[in-house]
């Protein structure tokens, strides 16, 4: 587990062996390197402190017990993103789960409260079946046909650990397992990018739940059948069809961003999906993106999240609520909270007393 921990924590700071022997001073030299990764031998205390400031990582990090390793990690990413900027995201999500999972144990919860549902692991022979597998999931999870109105809690709720966090660019998200240690059950995580748009957001979400529920064997383009779930799962086809009926020859700008601040996509999946189910045709969705919609692809129109308000909607609560469960309880100090938060302590006291109190003088 540290052999793995130490490598990950190397290729994010871009180091190779001997790199980080160089930065080390020659004080570990690249074969004892080799050994701590292939953890046929652990560093002194001394060394451990050096090796995480060196690599920027805390001993917790790199000591901790609460995750053994990710598995099943699958980078929604352009081809050009480089292993360095992978190795970087999964140290990332790997400090804030070990923190999360402490929070939780803490607390003494049951981290892997996800019940996987009986449409998981489902086997598809064609893309257009994430269709009936987003229905079949919309009906386990008793959702109705109605608009989702926030994906983030909605996972959460279902035990999925969901991190919005900064993302090398071309990476809109991730999905992964986590195996921890003691032989306890794996858990599913989700991660997106906070720098796009809250409806691609909302969409990865969508797209990495399918990629969790699809069963890795199934004989079609796995990235086709997710964003077909995506689609289904957070436009319905029933209510989109009570929304704009059942055909039509010609759709305009206005109606169209209202529907999407209904449903909470963007403007060109919303195009999409109308063709995807059949209310508009293949000659109303070119002549769309050839006018009105031609900018959509690239610039989204009447955007969810206003602007200086970027990447602040639909972001995950519950580590936090934990936190200050855990100290409103003195099951954890002030100063724990801020380690496990990663805020100033001052933020962490203002935040338990609340807004403050109106200046007297004020009060006459």
């Amino acid at each position: 587990m540290f052999g793995d921990r130490l490598k990950l924590a190397r290729r994010k700071a871009g180091y190779s062996l001997r790199g980080l022997q160089d930065a080390l001073e020659q004080k570990v030299t690249a074969q004892a390197l080799g050994k701590y990764e292939r953890d046929e031998m652990m560093p002194s205390s001394d060394v451990l402190s050096v090796l995480a400031k060196v690599l920027g990582v805390s001993l917790e990090y790199l000591l901790s017990e609460q995750v053994e390793k990710l598995e099943a990690v699958e980078f929604r990413k352009l081809a050009s993103t480089t292993a360095s900027a992978r190795a970087s995201v999964e140290a990332q999500v790997i400090d804030h789960l070990q923190r999360y999972i402490a929070i939780e144990e803490i607390l003494e919860l049951d981290s892997a409260s996800w019940g996987a549902p009986p449409c998981d692991n489902r086997f598809i022979g064609e893309e257009k079946e994430g269709e009936i597998l987003a229905d079949d999931l919309r009906s386990e999870w008793e959702l109705g046909i109605d608009p989702i109105p926030n994906m983030t809690s909605l996972l959460e709720d279902r035990g999925i650990k969901v991190l919005v966090m900064p993302l090398p660019e071309g990476v809109s998200g991730l999905t992964c397992l986590v195996r921890r240690s003691r032989q306890k059950k794996h858990l599913p995580v989700i991660v997106v990018n906070q720098d796009v748009s809250l409806e691609r957001r909302r969409l990865t979400l969508a797209h990495e739940l399918a990629h969790r529920l699809i069963d890795g064997k199934s004989p079609v383009d796995h990235e086709k059948a997710a964003n077909v779930f995506a689609g289904a799962f957070l436009v319905p086809r029933t209510h989109l069809v009570r929304e704009i009926g059942q055909s039509r020859k010609g759709i305009g700008y206005q109606e169209l961003v209202q529907l999407k601040r209904m449903y909470r996509v963007s403007a060109a999946a919303l195009l999409v999906r109308l063709r995807s189910v059949g209310v508009i045709d293949e000659s109303t969705l070119s002549y769309a993106f050839q006018t009105f919609a031609r900018k959509w692809r690239s610039s989204e129109p009447d955007p969810l999240e206003p602007t200086g308000e970027e990447g602040k909607h639909e972001i995950p609560r519950r580590f936090e609520r934990l936190c200050y469960w855990a100290l409103a309880e003195r099951l954890i100090s002030p100063g724990k909270s801020s380690e496990l938060l990663q805020q100033p302590l001052a933020v962490i006291e203002q935040a338990m007393k609340g807004p403050a109190e109106v200046d007297a003088d004020h009060r006459q």
